[in-house]
């Protein structure tokens, strides 16, 4: 049987240093360093996100109602709403470097467990948290400024369609050349063709070169996010992208309530449409959206990272151990 770890030990060690340079990054920005919990009562609404789910079965506590099984607990698809509540509660400026779980894929650039480098910067907008990512982005991977296009650019620059009024037959013929069959064909979200779209179309054109940004996301694939003063259809969300790969996501972020519990309720729709469970509602996180400071906030794969820093091809050759091998 192979103990062995995945990963190398020099990179390993590569890998190490990469981190204690990120800590240093935040550090002398005076950033304070946080820990959240990784379980959760509550998981997240989004469809296309999938948390793992398991059962705390110790005595009852008093503000958990027992169960049969237990209390019904999720491991974290991110810090976010546990970081944001800390804002809220007037930490200032924050980072964490924290693991992460997604029930999904394992492949080149996936493994349900992964390090998530998430930070939040309070008073600024997501346009000042780009240039701080930039700026992280040379330090880490020696490359050059990153570039920026919206959207709704992206999508007429490579597919000649305006992913903001096309029609939803207009969205499927613009993919028409990519081979995707049924897959395309048989689909009838508008997002969900908009996500397929710009994975297959888009994200390999794009940021060969240099990093990329790409903001003003449609305000329905932005959840967490403002809506623009300046467009309603598009929401202050941003991306990342470098050499194929998509490293970041990041808002300038909501801070109301009751527009937020509303969001969630409809997730919670569409996964009901799509067959899939009803997820319940962080009630604590929404609670604390109407303290929340105006801030902006990015959350970015450091394993994916760690890759393009030290040029290996799949995150097995940068982690120590990927499920495979746990």
């Amino acid at each position: 049987m192979n103990w062995l770890p995945n990963a190398d030990i020099q990179l390993l060690k590569k890998r190490a240093t990469i981190i204690q340079q990120i800590r240093t990054f935040f550090i002398t920005r005076e950033l304070l360093e946080v820990e959240t919990p990784s379980l959760s009562q509550a998981g997240v609404t989004d469809q296309h996100l999938f948390c793992f789910k398991t059962h705390f079965i110790g005595p009852e506590i008093s503000d958990l109602k027992p169960e049969a099984l237990g209390v019904p607990l999720y491991l974290q698809t991110s810090p976010e709403f546990h970081m944001k509540r800390l804002l809220s509660a007037g930490s200032g400026s924050i980072f964490q470097i924290a693991k992460a779980f997604r029930n999904e894929e394992s492949g080149r650039y996936h493994n349900p467990e992964f390090t998530l480098l998430e930070w939040y910067r309070v008073g600024f907008d997501h346009f000042q948290l780009m240039d701080e990512m930039d700026q992280l982005l040379q330090l880490v991977l020696r490359c050059q400024p990153a570039q920026r296009i919206t959207y709704q650019q992206a999508f007429m620059q490579v597919l000649d369609v305006d992913p903001l009024s096309a029609s939803l037959d207009l969205l499927k013929q613009s993919g028409s050349v990519l081979n995707l069959g049924d897959v395309l064909d048989n689909e009838t979200d508008y997002d969900t063709v908009l996500q397929l779209l710009f994975c297959f179309a888009i994200e390999p054109v794009i940021a060969n070169d240099f990093p990329c940004f790409v903001y003003n996301f449609p305000a329905s694939q932005a959840a967490l996010a403002r809506i623009s003063p300046e467009d309603s259809r598009v929401a202050e969300r941003f991306e990342v992208y470098y050499q194929g790969i998509e490293l970041a996501n990041g808002f300038h972020e909501l801070s109301d309530s009751e527009e937020q519990l509303k969001r969630f309720k409809k997730d919670n729709v569409l996964r009901k449409q799509n067959n899939l469970p009803e997820m319940p509602i962080d009630t604590r996180f929404v609670a604390s959206l109407n303290t929340l400071p105006d801030c902006a906030g990015v959350a970015l794969g450091i394993d994916r990272l760690i890759m393009l820093a030290t040029k290996q091809a799949h995150i097995d050759d940068v982690v120590s151990f990927t499920i495979k091998g746990a």
